[in-house]
């Protein structure tokens, strides 16, 4: 089966696009998916990688699969399916052929995996990095991308032109977060590595 990922983000250049390819290859390869790697679609801003991908559901080959990842955005109540949760959220509904868990959260964004590896964002940011400016998070999928991006902003305040950005340095650190360490903190991350291994 191929698996075709489609996924929130990626900026709108040639650059932007092969540093999100190269993120997802790297993050997919460490997670031991090398064998069954998806292939990758930059979907750029959020409904247009959900249009993308009804598209690839509606034309899909027989020993195809296209597969959703998006940020969940908001906090998610405990027991809410992710269809569920993106029609609530977005007005989206599942589209007819695609499965109950083919649609992927990151709960609540892609930077709640980033700080699930503190030890990884140490060794990228070096120096400047600021540990004491984030909380020790119990569970790190009950925090808002609000307060993920607070915190990550003052962790990185000193880093200069460094200093966290949305864009081209979230798919360099992307490749270098511990997929292992991300699944154990963020169910939504498991969620999204187990199904990409049963398929």
């Amino acid at each position: 089966m191929k698996i075709k990922l489609y996924i929130e983000g990626g900026g709108d250049s040639a650059l932007q696009d092969t540093l999100f390819r190269e993120g997802w290859q790297v993050f997919f390869q460490k997670a031991g998916l090398t064998g069954k790697m998806p292939r990758t679609f930059r979907g750029g801003g959020r409904n247009a990688t959900f249009d993308a991908y009804q598209t690839s559901v509606r034309t899909k080959k027989p020993d195809e699969l296209p597969l959703l990842l998006v940020d969940s955005e908001d906090l998610i109540s405990e027991g809410t399916a992710e269809w569920d949760h993106l029609k609530t959220r977005d007005g989206w509904d599942r589209p007819a052929n695609s499965g109950n868990d083919d649609a992927l959260l990151m709960v609540c964004c892609m930077e709640t995996w980033f700080l699930a590896d503190r030890e990884s964002l140490k060794k990228f940011f070096h120096d400047c990095w600021r540990d004491n400016a984030l909380p020790q998070w119990p569970n790190l999928e009950a925090i808002s991308k609000d307060m993920v991006f607070e915190k990550l902003a003052l962790a990185t305040a000193v880093c200069g032109k460094k200093a966290y950005a949305k864009g081209k340095r979230s798919f360099e650190i992307l490749k270098v977060i511990d997929p292992a360490i991300v699944e154990a903190k963020c169910p939504g991350a498991k969620r999204l590595l187990d199904r990409l291994r049963t398929n």
